[in-house]
């Protein structure tokens, strides 16, 4: 099977990493990422891997399948068009909504299944199968990797506690105008080393804001790679707003705090009022809460085995199987339209 791993933003890599490493296991198929250079201009694997940054050359690698950890991709290219999701965080807006370019959902949990399943029994244009969640299977691999360097963080600073400070991007749920006072503040009265790391897509100027603040600040470090999953291992405590992050640290059983956060339904404290940020990460690690985690785990995703990988590349040879591999997705002339305003024009071969 030739697939192609469609790399769009930066938090893309590390989703689709273990793709790549079980297509390179088990010797049956070929690989080639697209990457998209408008957001990545440097690619990290670019020795590592085979890739692209053209979508003619991804035309012309005629693919059988295409991984998607977003919400769009080409639909004059051949191949299964497979939603593979950028993370948990289900009360943002866009997290259910279908756009059409998509033939076969592989969900995180029964949470998201369940939804997920009933959209597509609706609209009878794509499939579902529960897999969990490929980055899974990179924190089944390294999940005690970085504990001599949290430890020697720690041993640097005097701490005895790491806290990171991981927010999302979009102005209208983010946290970050509302944060810099309660965090310097949390520092200063607490035995924690803050870390900050930042969406890639976060406004520039709160970006220059808060590095500012790890700049001029005692026992705050900004983080500038893309890896994120790491800090979250590193840390004992997370605060977030209306993020993914908040999930991926759930699911390792570490507590949460959020301000803010969308959700209707919380299994984390959530404050408005900065100065309640100390007393919120006390409750977080309550008996309370700690079983509301347990819920989070059971039911957004089970599967941390680290063989998420093999679950969707066997889903996916099923779905071929079954119906064939699409010459390309039929659409509607507006989704065509934004999908060409995005990524242009490929010449078929």
């Amino acid at each position: 099977m030739k697939i192609v791993l469609f790399c769009e933003q930066r938090y893309a890599i590390s989703i689709l990493s273990p793709l790549q490493e079980e297509i390179d296991g088990g010797g049956e198929h070929e690989a080639l990422w697209f990457v998209d250079a408008r957001n990545i201009p440097s690619f990290p694997l670019r020795e590592a891997v085979k890739w692209t940054n053209s979508i003619q050359a991804v035309r012309d690698f005629a693919p059988d399948a295409i991984f998607v950890p977003g919400n769009i991709v080409p639909y004059y290219l051949r191949g299964v068009k497979v939603e593979i999701f950028h993370g948990y965080a289900a009360e943002k807006k866009g997290h259910w909504k279908v756009r059409h370019y998509l033939d076969l959902y592989l969900t995180q949990g029964p949470y998201f299944t369940a939804r997920f399943k009933e959209l597509a029994r609706r609209r009878g244009d794509f499939e579902v199968v529960e897999t969990g969640w490929p980055r899974q299977d990179w924190i089944h691999a390294h999940l005690h990797d970085f504990d001599g360097e949290k430890a020697r963080l720690l041993r640097a600073s005097g701490r005895q506690q790491v806290v990171l400070y991981a927010p999302t991007f979009s102005p209208s749920l983010t946290s970050l105008p509302f944060m810099r006072e309660g965090l310097e503040r949390l520092v200063a009265e607490r035995d924690v080393l803050l870390l900050l790391k930042f969406h890639p897509l976060t406004r520039a100027g709160w970006v220059e804001e808060y590095r500012e603040m790890a700049a001029t600040r005692e026992h705050v470090i900004w983080i500038d790679d893309h890896q994120l999953t790491k800090y979250i291992l590193m840390a004992d405590v997370v605060i977030s707003d209306t993020s993914s992050a908040l999930y991926e640290a759930l699911l390792l059983d570490k507590p949460v705090v959020t301000r803010g956060n969308a959700a209707e339904t919380r299994y984390w404290p959530d404050f408005t009022d900065i100065s309640a940020l100390p007393s919120a990460i006390d409750e977080a690690f309550s008996m309370e809460y700690a079983e509301k985690r347990r819920w989070i785990i059971e039911n957004y995703d089970p599967h941390r085995d680290g063989l998420v990988a093999r679950r969707m590349i066997t889903a996916v040879s099923d779905y071929i199987a079954r119906h064939g591999v699409p010459s390309r997705r039929r659409l509607n002339p507006w989704r065509k339209y934004q999908c060409i305003k995005k990524f242009g024009r490929a010449r078929g071969r």
